[in-house]
């Protein structure tokens, strides 16, 4: 999952999308799963999860995701089965209630997930700031610390993978299966990883200013980010899925 936040090029129609479009969809594929109480309906999301994953040729990146995100997803399922108590026994103390509820709360968290990964995963992130700040009209100081913090998570995800392999070749042990252990030897991996993102944030603030951070403003960008008919399908697509997601 390393590379899962890198920009994958091509051609798909998802890549034709305007980049607020592409945003835009993965909200409202999120805004469904939390508006819509359906267990069927919530699978029917999953489902286009991975169906848009597979239009933009990133289906191996959403398979990923969905792989990764199955040992927390079992952990919250076991947790909601033993608290929740209301609904008739199936079970020792386990409920039926327990068990739809535990299985919304599952469904919920990939399908909020994995669009959102999937859409920055084919859009580049200069183009989500210029389109940001041409399009919706947001102040460019904002849209650059929003798509500048996007663009550091794979940095850090690497760096932090980096001073792991350093330990474990002096000798640390992180492969080990107890939780709680693994926990406690990866916090202090984190200082020296806060240390290397200052200075790199340091650095990334003093090469914006070098290139005129103060004077960027809606009309600085040479790109522009039309509407196409593409746009519009999408934008229709959202509005079912919300829809529907209240209906059903």
């Amino acid at each position: 999952m390393k590379d899962l936040f890198q920009y994958t090029a091509g051609d798909s129609v998802i890549h034709k999308l305007n980049p607020l479009t592409r945003i835009l969809l993965a909200v409202a594929v999120c805004a469904a799963a939390f508006v819509s109480d359906n267990l069927y309906y919530l699978v029917g999301l999953l489902c286009f999860d991975m169906l848009l994953g597979l239009l933009a040729g990133v289906f191996g990146k959403a398979l990923s995701l969905l792989k990764g995100l199955l040992k927390i997803s079992i952990f919250l399922f076991i947790l909601q089965i033993l608290f929740v108590r209301k609904g008739n026994r199936v079970f020792w103390i386990i409920t039926d209630q327990g068990l739809i509820l535990a299985a919304k709360v599952v469904l919920r968290l990939m399908i909020a997930c994995i669009p959102l990964a999937l859409m920055l995963a084919v859009t580049q992130i200069s183009d989500l700031a210029n389109a940001l700040v041409q399009v919706a009209h947001v102040p460019y100081k904002y849209a650059f610390t929003v798509t500048t913090a996007i663009r550091f998570i794979p940095q850090f995800m690497e760096e932090m993978a980096d001073i792991m392999e350093a330990q474990t070749a002096r000798g640390v042990e992180f492969d080990t299966k107890n939780g709680l252990k693994k926990i406690g030897m990866m916090l202090p991996l984190c200082v020296p990883l806060l240390v290397t993102s200052v200075r790199r944030t340091d650095a990334a603030a003093a090469a914006a200013e070098a290139r005129g951070f103060e004077l960027r403003n809606r009309t600085s960008g040479y790109k522009k980010y039309p509407f196409h008919w593409c746009d519009l399908l999408a934008v229709l697509v959202c509005a079912a899925l919300i829809a529907g997601a209240v209906i059903i």
